[in-house]
């Protein structure tokens, strides 16, 4: 019965600490005259993303620094395949050019670049202040950006209130989403445990979804309340943030870096970078994540969990079904968004030729 009454006390500080990050990010990004999406991107994706750096420091600090790699490759995955799906489900989302231009074209570098890093069989402690600094200058970027912008619009007129209350409205929402995370968390894996069901599955789902959770709440929370800049920045920007300061830490850290795993080295990196890249159509084509875009997303993820619950059981399928996904769904896939990017381009060009 404790478990239970945690899990739903859980829920309700998740739903009420995404309802005030967002509430208080949003005016905050009035007040000081920056846009809601560098709020996303800064403010909210990086508190956000402090479960995934809690954990993997801690990780480093105990020597298991290869949990690092783990928690930021799957936290990512999830970012974009899960909550960016669920998201759009719950409300389509506007897309700004600034992400398309900039920031997830980073983000498609930056996973390329950890790729490659870590292809030696570990992401070396010099590797991991190469992407501490690469999350200081994003940061400073994103800060250039939108002094750029409050300059534009010193003009208008901010929204009355106080700063410190919009910060307070922050830090407040912040604190819920992690105790809410963490009682959810908790609860779930002695739930699953009562239900016979297997430690290395509930690390694969459980946990694995535990510390996106806060980032899960906040987008859909900020989609429905029609702050979609706040949504989808805090995906990008959690997914830059992790993988730049949070794995950048773990990595600076542990004395022998963060080791790569073959499997992690041959499957689930490339799922991330690939995720990454399927970013830069989707938010390209209209502009937009559509109803059926988050839909196909939130499959996709289903899709990634089931291999890796078959995998972890050996089960005489799960070869079938990694070919099935790996030679026919992601080649349509990726020639649907290929054909749409395509129509886009033509569309873009023919607007412009009529102006």
């Amino acid at each position: 019965m404790v478990a239970f009454g945690l899990l739903i006390g859980g829920l309700v500080l998740l739903v009420f600490g995404a309802e005030w990050l967002v509430r208080g990010a949003s005016q905050l990004a009035g007040r000081a005259g920056i846009s809601p999406l560098a709020i996303g991107l800064t403010v909210v994706a990086y508190g956000t993303s402090t479960p995934e750096l809690a954990v993997s420091i801690n990780a480093a600090l105990t020597g298991q620094a290869d949990i690092g790699m783990g928690n930021v490759v799957g936290s990512n995955i999830c970012n974009v395949l899960l909550i960016l799906g669920v998201s759009a489900l719950a409300a389509p989302l506007i897309v700004s050019s600034q992400l398309v231009r900039i920031d997830v074209p980073l983000m498609i570098a930056v996973s390329l670049g950890v790729v490659g890093l870590a292809f030696d069989g570990k992401v070396s402690r010099v590797d991991g202040l190469i992407l501490l600094a690469v999350a200081i200058g994003y940061t400073a970027l994103q800060l250039v950006l939108a002094k750029r912008e409050a300059s534009i619009d010193a003009d208008a007129t901010p929204p009355s209130g106080s700063v410190v209350a919009s910060v307070l409205f922050i830090l407040v929402g912040l604190g819920l989403l992690m105790l809410g995370a963490r009682w959810m968390v908790g609860s779930a894996v002695t739930i699953a445990k009562w239900w016979g069901v297997s430690e290395l599955v509930i690390g694969l789902t459980v946990v694995a979804v535990g510390t996106s959770l806060p980032e899960l709440m906040t987008s859909v929370v900020a989609s429905l309340r029609g702050q979609r800049d706040i949504a989808v920045g805090n995906i990008v920007g959690s997914n830059l943030f992790n993988l730049t300061a949070v794995l950048g830490a773990a990595s600076a850290i542990s004395p022998n870096g963060v080791a790569v795993a073959a499997e992690t080295l041959r499957f689930d990196l490339p799922v991330m970078a690939a995720v990454a890249v399927i970013c830069l159509p989707i938010f390209f084509t209209g502009s937009t994540v559509a109803r059926w875009e988050g839909a196909l997303l939130l499959a996709y993820y289903v899709a990634y969990v089931t291999y890796l619950v078959m995998a972890a059981q050996r089960h005489e399928a799960t070869q079938g079904f990694g070919d099935a996904m790996r030679f026919f769904v992601v080649p349509i896939t990726a020639a649907v968004f290929v054909g749409l990017t395509v129509l886009e381009l033509r569309r873009r060009r023919n607007g412009a030729a009529n102006v």
